[in-house]
């Protein structure tokens, strides 16, 4: 029994699986999710879970070498994306909106949250540990 860390199974093992360059997007409640495109449904009820619990535990197990997100989270929601931004070294790319939901079809998996906040998305690029 794993008893620290991303506990959900599934997630668990969507991150261990991930090779370099591939991507995990970590989404708010109302994020389009393509239909050929894995995803792990963690939403439970408005704000269960929050984004930002599930961005910094899956944090916590993914060596990232780049953040997308939309621009448009900067202007409609500054305290989460200074949090963002703050949370890893990596570079972070702004793109708009449309063209981050076009990336989606290249994930993955994508995570769904409770999160009614808009614009509360992540596309976590991971990197190597060596």
């Amino acid at each position: 029994m794993k008893k620290q860390g991303v506990l959900h199974g599934e997630l668990s093992r969507f991150i261990a699986a991930l090779g370099h360059g591939q991507t995990l997007v970590i989404a708010d409640y109302g994020l389009p999710i393509p239909p050929q495109i894995p995803f792990v449904d963690l939403a439970v009820c408005e704000g269960v879970p929050a984004f930002e619990d599930v961005f910094n535990a899956v944090l916590g197990e993914l060596s990232v070498e780049q953040i997308t997100i939309a621009e448009e989270l900067q202007e409609a929601h500054p305290d989460l994306f200074a949090k963002i931004k703050e949370a890893t070294d990596a570079p972070l790319e702004l793109v708009s909106h449309e063209v981050f939901k076009e990336r989606l079809a290249s994930a993955a998996v994508i995570v769904r949250t409770g999160e009614w906040t808009s614009y509360a998305n992540v596309i976590l690029k991971s990197s190597v540990v060596f």
